[in-house]
């Protein structure tokens, strides 16, 4: 299965995904006269019928709306999105996969800029810190990374870092086993910074290519987050002035507009370098991804539908945007 047809197939399955309330949109114009039927000409040629089109008009638009910021889009980037597509469209019969195509045009322009894989660079060890609240799918993030890269042929090392969570450790040791890259532990309640610097060491003795450092993401003290972070940031630089060279922030797409938070917290917390979204199968509102990327954008590197290994991909605009208003490849 083509991880467009994972995407459109699972992306959206509740009822209020945005393809079913644009559908909506049209079905639910005004009532009117009877409209002409379509010529010969025009049935010979799949012409539509009158009756599937409305007039683009303020009520339509402000539908419109409701519906991108009912998906999660945000009520900015809503307002500039309906703007855009009513631009050369304003009082003319649209039809629903007219709205569709226009307003996945409209994504893929807001997204194209910030889809980019994650940059490999030449130092040896590439240090990637992996940041996010626990539960966003972090763990499970690095673990499939980590085995993608793998598979690539890259030699992979991972820490985890986040020593308070037993389960955490547990999960990357299986990812690691499964995908055999060696996974760094310390015990319960450890030093995380400690263990950063002995997988430091480790890597670099090693030669490995990738270094993948998890961490906590235990919000409610931001404070003590913000301090393990940077000491984890200092004991690094001590073996490689450039390290981290990425850091990761990985977040749950069903925790919605929250995600804005997440980001402009840890963006304070780390130097976040770019996003993956997680978990695109378990919500009808992806639309929080547009939204992240028309006010941050941030490099979103990757994006998840699912548990298996490769239910994890590199972003694409424009399958996204096509998946996300329910069209077709």
């Amino acid at each position: 299965m083509s991880f467009f047809k994972k995407l459109r197939d699972r992306m959206f399955r509740s009822s209020d995904k945005i393809g079913e309330g644009l559908d909506a949109l049209v079905e639910t114009a005004p009532a009117a006269a009877e409209p002409p039927r379509p010529g010969i000409l025009g049935r010979l040629i799949g012409a539509e019928p009158e009756a599937s089109r409305r007039v683009l008009d303020d009520a339509m638009l402000e539908q419109l709306e409701e519906v991108l910021i009912g998906a999660d889009m945000g009520v900015d980037t809503a307002l500039r999105v309906t703007a855009n597509i009513a631009e050369g469209r304003f009082g003319r019969r649209v039809s629903t996969d007219e709205i569709k195509t226009a307003l996945a045009a409209e994504i893929t322009r807001i997204m194209t800029p910030v889809a980019r894989p994650m940059p490999l660079y030449p130092s040896r060890p590439q240090v990637v810190l992996v940041v996010g609240v626990n539960g966003s799918g972090k763990t499970t993030t690095i673990g499939k990374l980590a085995s993608q890269f793998k598979a690539a042929g890259k030699t992979v090392v991972i820490a985890a870092g986040d020593t308070f969570r037993a389960a955490a450790v547990e999960q990357l040791q299986v990812w690691g086993a499964r995908a055999g890259v060696p996974v760094l532990t310390a015990p319960e309640g450890s030093d995380p910074a400690s263990l950063a610097f002995e997988a430091m060491t480790k890597a670099q003795e090693s030669g490995a290519d990738l270094l993948m450092i998890d961490t906590a993401g235990r919000l409610q003290n931001r404070a003590d987050l913000m301090e393990e972070l940077s000491k984890i940031v200092r004991v690094i630089r001590k073996k490689d002035p450039d390290a981290p060279h990425n850091t990761l922030l990985v977040l749950d797409a069903t925790t919605g507009q929250n995600a804005l938070n997440q980001v402009e917290i840890f963006r304070k917390l780390a130097d976040v370098t770019g996003l993956v979204m997680t978990k695109l199968d378990g919500t009808a509102k992806g639309g929080v991804l547009v939204a992240l990327a028309d006010k941050f954008g941030l490099p979103i590197h990757a994006i998840g539908v699912g548990e298996q290994i490769d239910d994890l991909a590199p972003f694409d605009p424009e399958d996204f945007a096509r998946a996300l208003v329910g069209l077709d490849r």
